[in-house]
Order: C-alpha cells, then sequence, then structure tokens
C-alpha cells in the first residue's frame, strides 16, 4: 500500500504577491518534494486567516505581519515560520469618487470600513491615526469583510475611507470607482508565513519542505521571463503598475527577525491594540 503523502492546507488573499505560490503548485513543485499543498484563498484578508487558523481550517498562512503579530498576542496558537515579503505593504487610503473628502487628515472623524476587526485594514487605521496625531479611542468601524462590498459601503455612504493594498485597488481607482488621498507604508514587513503549534509540532518536516520549495521560487521569481506580463494577465493590472510594484517589492526567503516583532508588538501595546506584551519567542518557530 503506497505511503499517503503529508498534506498542508495554506492560506493566503487572492493578491499578486501570491502568484510564486500558485506557480509552484501549477508545476507540481510541492508534490515531487512529497507533500501534498492545498492552496485556500481568503478575499476578506488576515482577520479572516487568524480565525482559520484558531479553528484548525488551515494548517498555515501567508498573512500581514502585524495582524497576526497581533492576533499570536491575543492567543492564536500559531507561530510565524518565515518572512515572506520583507519590503513594506503599500497602503492606498481611499474615498468614493463623489466624496466630500480631499485629504487624509480629513478623515480624522471618519467612518473607515474594514475587512473584520483584526485584520490590517482595522491594524493600519490606528497606525496611521496614530501617526497623524489623532485620538484612536475615537475612530469609527464598519465591517466590510471584502473589496467589492468596500466598494459598495464608500459609494452608498455607509462608510468614508478604505485602506487597501494600492496596487489591487489601482483598477477601482482608475475606473473612477474610488479616488486615492495617499498612501501610508507599513512600518514593518509584508507578509510572513505563519503555522499552527499543533502542525509546527507533527509536520514540521513537511511544513519545512514547502518552505524550501516556495524560496526557490520567490529566489527567482523577477528573472522569471515576462513575468510583469503574466502577473498584469492574471491579477487584472496594467503592465507599467505591476513594473512599478515589482520594483518595490522584495521576497524574502529569511526568518523574521526578534528586533521587527519586538518594533511591531511595541507599536501594538502603544495602540492598545495588545493588552499584554509577551515574550518574542512565543511569536515565531525555527524550523
Amino acid at each position: 500500500m503506497a505511503k499517503q503523502l503529508p498534506k498542508l492546507r495554506i492560506g493566503g488573499v487572492p493578491e499578486h504577491f501570491n502568484l510564486p505560490w500558485h506557480l509552484a503548485l501549477e508545476e507540481g513543485m510541492f508534490l515531487k518534494e512529497g507533500v501534498q499543498v492545498e492552496w485556500v484563498e481568503f478575499p476578506e484578508g488576515t482577520g479572516a486567516m487568524n480565525k482559520a487558523l484558531r479553528a484548525r481550517e488551515i494548517d498555515a498562512a501567508v498573512i500581514l505581519t502585524g495582524g497576526v503579530i497581533k492576533d499570536i498576542a491575543n492567543g492564536n496558537p500559531s507561530k510565524i515560520v518565515q518572512l515572506f515579503v520583507s519590503s513594506p505593504l503599500q497602503w492606498g487610503v481611499h474615498v468614493a469618487a463623489a466624496s466630500k473628502f480631499q485629504g487624509i487628515d480629513e478623515l480624522k472623524q471618519a467612518r473607515a470600513a474594514i475587512s473584520r476587526y483584526g485584520s490590517g485594514s482595522h491594524v493600519m487605521a490606528y497606525v496611521q491615526a496614530k501617526q497623524r496625531g489623532w485620538d484612536t479611542a475615537n475612530l469609527k468601524f464598519e465591517v466590510v469583510n471584502t473589496l467589492e462590498n468596500a466598494v459598495e459601503a464608500l459609494t452608498n455612504g455607509n462608510a468614508d475611507y478604505f485602506m487597501w493594498e494600492h496596487f489591487t485597488t489601482k483598477p477601482i481607482v482608475d475606473s473612477g470607482v474610488f479616488r486615492r488621498l495617499g498612501d501610508f507604508p507599513t512600518p514593518w514587513s509584508c507578509f510572513v508565513v505563519a503555522a499552527h503549534d499543533e502542525v509546527i509540532a507533527k509536520q514540521a518536516a513537511a511544513l519545512k519542505t514547502v518552505l524550501e520549495v516556495i524560496n526557490t521560487v520567490t529566489e527567482d521569481f523577477k528573472r522569471i521571463p515576462s513575468i510583469d506580463r503574466t502577473l498584469a494577465n492574471r491579477y487584472k493590472q496594467q503592465l507599467e503598475d505591476i513594473q512599478k510594484w515589482l520594483s518595490m517589492t522584495t521576497w524574502s526567503q529569511e526568518q523574521i527577525s526578534e528586533e521587527e516583532i519586538s518594533q511591531v508588538q511595541d507599536r501594538l501595546f502603544d495602540l492598545k491594540m495588545i493588552d499584554n506584551k509577551e515574550v518574542i519567542k512565543k511569536f515565531y518557530k525555527i524550523l
């Protein structure tokens, strides 16, 4: 009887950052190394992936750094096993095309659409407010779950602004549905790979193999012939936008540093998004 291959369910957002995972899956790279990988799409983003990790609906996630550190501090039994994208995420600050708001400073008392509490859009609304000297206790939120629902909420006036990745939302800006008031880069790395503690304990070898495979893809990703055209076609983006995004984006094959975890945790504690600071070792595991 043939030995059953280990299987890992990995969650991620349906965005251009994750094309390396799709290429690896399409080319059977994980299977060749003896691991079945199931990719689970999360249009709702980091908050939904944290919930799925806690519920063991997925084994690991390609997830926003700030969002997963916040959730681990608040009890998510998971750990970061590697950085995935080490460059900052460029958050566009968007309003409806017909909105009265003309600048980010005017949003002080406005309602922010967020995908869900604990998501990147929620965390970054706090980070931006703090940086601008606003009272974060006065922030108001409208949970919209998805980008499509955010479009509806801003258009109908149920929320005033929405923070989401610049290039993902650019087609909506180009079509005249959203107006972008500006950009707000994360003060830390974009994405990490986080895995549930049980998976780290029982399937560390399979997880390590998966990371080794994805690292071979991301190391050469920018050198793949016509990768800019592939990205533009698959994610319905303008070629020049994708080329700009590629020039700003760096994939990592390393573990996150303790210094970066400490920086993120300090910022979240300062924002009152976590109640206590945890020991740094709680947040990561070297496989």
